[in-house]
Parts: C-alpha cells; sequence; structure tokens
C-alpha cells in the first residue's frame, strides 16, 4: 500500500473488486505514481465445487479501501470507475439493502446438473442466439435460479439480483441506483447481445422476475453519484 500523501492534482479513482480482494486506486492525470489502498476477503467453500463470497465483506473493502485512498489525497477524484469479478451474483433486499443469501462466485459449480438438463432439453441454441454463451454454471443465469429455487430467496418486489458492479454501486450510492453496464449484464446469460437489452425468453427459462434486474447503462455513462449515508464521501459521480 502506498504510504506517501499526493498533492492537489486531478485523478480519477479506480475501484477493483476481484475474486479475493478490492483495491481502489487513485490515478492522475500528470502521470505521477498512483495512490493505492487493498483488502482481501473470505473465500468460502460450503461444499465440494461451491464457492461464495460474503456480499456486505465485499463492501465493507470497498469501503476501506476507497475512505484510506481519499484519506490521502488533497481533494476528490473527478469520478470513481468500477471493475470486478463478473458472473459473481448477489440477492439483496431492495428496502434494507441486506444479501439475502452469500454471493455465489463465478468458480461455482453447484448449476452443472440444471445446465445439462437444459442443453438436453434443447435450450443450447436459443442460448447462443440470444446471448452468445454456452450453457455452462460460471454464468450467472443458473447462480440466479439456484438463489431462487434452493436458496430461499423470494421472487418478490424488494428483490434486487445483481454481478458485483451492481451491488457496489447500490451501497455507494446509498441504495438510490440499482444499475449495470452491457459489458457485465452480457455474462448472465439472460442479456440480448443484440437489442442490449434484458431478454424475456432466456429470464423464463431460468426462472429469473425482470423486475429484480439491473437497469441496463452505457459503460461510458454516468451512474449517479455517492451519498453520504454510503459510508464514503458524498458528491462523487461514478461513471464508467
Amino acid at each position: 500500500m502506498t504510504t506517501n500523501t499526493a498533492s492537489n492534482n486531478v485523478c480519477v479513482l479506480a475501484l477493483d473488486a476481484g475474486t479475493t480482494g478490492v483495491r481502489a486506486r487513485a490515478v492522475f492525470t500528470d502521470g505521477r505514481a498512483p495512490v493505492s489502498s487493498y483488502r482481501e476477503f473470505t473465500q468460502y467453500f460450503p461444499q465440494p465445487g461451491w464457492v461464495e463470497h460474503d456480499a456486505l465483506e465485499i463492501w465493507q473493502a470497498a469501503k476501506e479501501t476507497i475512505n484510506d485512498v481519499l484519506s490521502r489525497l488533497d481533494a476528490l477524484p473527478v469520478a470513481i470507475g468500477i471493475t470486478n469479478q463478473r458472473e459473481t451474483t448477489v440477492a439483496w433486499s431492495r428496502s434494507t439493502g441486506a444479501p439475502l443469501h452469500r454471493a455465489i462466485v463465478w468458480q461455482d459449480r453447484r448449476t452443472a446438473e440444471r445446465c445439462d438438463q437444459l442443453e438436453a432439453d434443447g435450450a443450447l441454441p436459443l442460448v447462443r442466439q440470444r446471448t452468445g454463451l454456452v450453457l455452462d454454471p460460471y454464468f450467472s443465469g443458473t447462480k440466479f435460479e439456484w438463489m431462487l429455487t434452493h436458496g430461499g430467496v423470494e421472487a418478490n418486489a424488494d428483490l434486487a439480483l445483481g454481478t458485483i458492479d451492481s451491488w457496489l454501486l447500490f451501497n455507494l450510492t446509498g441504495g438510490r441506483v440499482h444499475a449495470t453496464d452491457p459489458s457485465n449484464a452480457s455474462r448472465t446469460m439472460l442479456f440480448d447481445i443484440g437489442k442490449l437489452a434484458w431478454d424475456p425468453d432466456m429470464c423464463t427459462l431460468l426462472n429469473v422476475p425482470m423486475h429484480a434486474l439491473a437497469e441496463v447503462l452505457p459503460s461510458s455513462g454516468r451512474f449517479g453519484v455517492t451519498t453520504e449515508d454510503s459510508g464514503v464521501p458524498a458528491g462523487i459521480p461514478i461513471s464508467g
């Protein structure tokens, strides 16, 4: 972790939520050395082939690294950008912000039999044509379905489903924004890559309620601003 304090200069803050930890890094327009902070989080292996994360632990790591970097800057960054492990899935309550199940990680293989069943039932051509993907538990769609059918998550109006980017964005904006971008949405097996929209047929196939999915915004767009109740300084734009 960098220990020197940076003087006032224009910078952006990159938030990288990976598989084993979260890194925040301020990158300066004049090319000086970046200011970084890193926190690891716990890996859970409840059964062979299963891999889970605690979504609150990921958010805590993100919050700590952001605040650590900002404490060593003379001014707030002009924007925060998020990059993340893309297929890992989170289910949470819109009203309370509480996770409803541990995050199921991209490495998790618990839905392998379900993918085999879907292929045997002839679903692969539809999956390929709409999403550009193959039937594999690597992707988010069958993980969402597993949470709903086996994980005790209820498909009610309060449900939010998303990948790690949308979970972090929800928290950074104090629960005001539930959004994602096409690069994350395209890894869920629920997204029509031709229309750049959630696909009703894929959602029906995997029993995933469309109302629970995040709004898809342009990758280079503005997603919101940080809020005081998020636990990080307010007013920083979150952009692609």
